[in-house]
């Protein structure tokens, strides 16, 4: 995901689009590890063969850099721009709301979110397991247009705070912007899927961690929704059943978890990411774009599970619902990570 940067709002008002976000897959991501030693010849059987393949390489060096993590319970505060069915609504809810379950059946969103607790910050305190929503706020009249800027993203933000649809809660809260069908952000399509950083004081009063993710379904199946939507030059390869029927959303839960991952371990841009520019951070989702399952990488999902009805997932949540989620990368195997490994 695009998200990180910090040091200077001034910077950043003069460079609006250096947030950090869920790039476009399998187009582009902004990960760009070796996952071969140069000159070695590694074949697609070999891949595939290999549970450890995953994302794993030794030339990857994620580093901490100081900065907070969200280690106290962290409070979600959603924000729905524009006209948002109920129906749309509940399979996001549900997932965030499972990230803190334990008692879905295994392999479990929980059992994914646990690795992102495996990130503290300089204190040893861990991102928090604990994960509410706290408040929800609907603004479906689209007071801002239903075209918006990256910093415009901010403004419905400040908002929903001004309007007390939401209120300002340092130190645990976190806010998620979701914008509907039909709904166009800036970059949405070409190269972000989602994005989070922090908001500005100068827009919206406080610096709070957030995130922006958009529907998908009308305006860029195949490009945010992959791999329920696959593009025209990808001959051969069949697109996956969504497991809750719905293309636009489900690819949008796989985005979502992407942004909760880094917005945690990342949320001012200053602690967990990989290379030594703070403008263009590879944090620990962007490192396994695409990998849903042992054995995948290059394009390749990995193995994945199915339904009586041909839906395809890798961990279930609340309610009975499945999902279908991006791994992430665990620092203890130095690796991307799932609760369905086969490993």
């Amino acid at each position: 995901m695009l998200c990180n940067i910090s040091f200077s709002v001034f910077f950043f008002l003069l460079i609006p689009s250096l947030l950090l976000a869920a790039s476009p897959f399998p187009h582009g991501g902004k990960a760009t590890m070796k996952l071969t030693k140069p000159g070695s010849k590694t074949g697609a059987a070999d891949l595939l063969s290999s549970k450890r393949y995953e994302g794993s390489s030794d030339f990857v060096h994620l580093r901490y850099h100081m900065g907070p993590v969200l280690s106290s319970p962290i409070n979600l505060y959603l924000i729905w721009y524009g006209p948002w069915p109920a129906a749309l609504q509940a399979p996001l809810r549900d997932f965030l709301l499972s990230l803190s379950d334990p008692s879905s059946p295994a392999p479990s969103v929980a059992q994914w979110w646990s690795t992102v607790t495996l990130y503290s910050d300089q204190t040893g305190a861990n991102v928090s397991r604990q994960v509410n929503v706290a408040a929800e706020a609907h603004l479906p009249g689209l007071s801002r247009g239903n075209s918006l800027s990256r910093l415009g993203v901010q403004h419905v933000i400040a908002d929903a705070l001004a309007a007390r649809a939401v209120p300002v809660d340092h130190g645990r809260g976190a806010y998620l912007l979701l914008t509907a069908p039909g709904v166009t952000v800036q970059d949405f399509c070409r190269a972000a899927c989602g994005f989070h950083y922090f908001t500005f004081p100068s827009l919206v009063g406080h610096t709070l961690p957030y995130a922006w993710v958009g529907h998908s379904g009308v305006q860029c199946p195949d490009v945010c929704a992959y791999p329920f939507a696959v593009p025209t030059y990808m001959a051969g390869v069949g697109a996956m059943r969504p497991p809750n029927g719905d293309v636009g959303i489900d690819g949008m839960v796989s985005v979502l978890a992407h942004e909760m991952a880094e917005l945690s371990t990342n949320p001012l841009v200053n602690a967990w990411y990989a290379g030594e520019d703070p403008t263009a951070p590879t944090e620990i989702a962007d490192l396994c774009e695409g990998v849903y399952g042992s054995g995948g990488g290059g394009g390749y999902t990995g193995q994945v599970s199915k339904d009586e009805m041909g839906r395809s997932y890798n961990m279930n949540g609340r309610n009975g619902r499945k999902f279908l989620v991006q791994w992430v990368w665990s620092p203890a195997l130095k690796a991307c990570r799932g609760p369905n490994a086969l490993d």
